[in-house]
């Protein structure tokens, strides 16, 4: 797994408790797993289909550095399946880990459509094309 995404827990990212707020570090993974699919895919139009359960086995203080590692475990006809893991880099424990993000491909009306690869890539040749966006009347 690879960690290349870094955040810094701020004071808007706490909950009550005075601890980083679930919802700021999901918001974290899926906007960093969506950009690793779409560079693992070549499309620009992926989405979220699925998360598994969320395992929260530790959490963070304003001010702790958060690491997020994402890594494909598996490619479907018009799928792409990741695992996901956050982890503090102040106190050296893992935060939460997610078994199962999936994303699907779509094509330009929203319909799922065949990705055509088998395996990760780490070139920057699936880097798509910028998107048009719909015409107004």
């Amino acid at each position: 797994m690879n960690f290349y995404t870094r955040k810094w827990v701020r004071p808007e990212d706490l909950n009550g408790n005075g601890t980083l707020f679930g919802g700021s570090l999901l918001r974290w993974i899926d906007e960093e797993a969506v950009v690793y699919a779409v560079l693992q895919l070549g499309n620009g139009r992926v989405v979220t289909k699925y998360m598994s359960e969320i395992d929260f086995v530790s959490s963070a203080r304003q001010g702790d550095l958060i690491e997020l590692g994402l890594v494909a475990t598996a490619f479907g006809r018009t799928s792409l399946t990741l695992r996901a893991e956050a982890r503090n880099m102040i106190t050296r424990r893992s935060i939460l880990t997610i078994e199962r993000i999936v994303f699907v491909n779509l094509d330009a009306d929203g319909d799922p459509v065949p990705h055509g690869h088998t395996e990760i890539t780490y070139d920057r040749d699936r880097i798509p094309a910028p998107i048009d966006p719909p015409a107004l009347d």
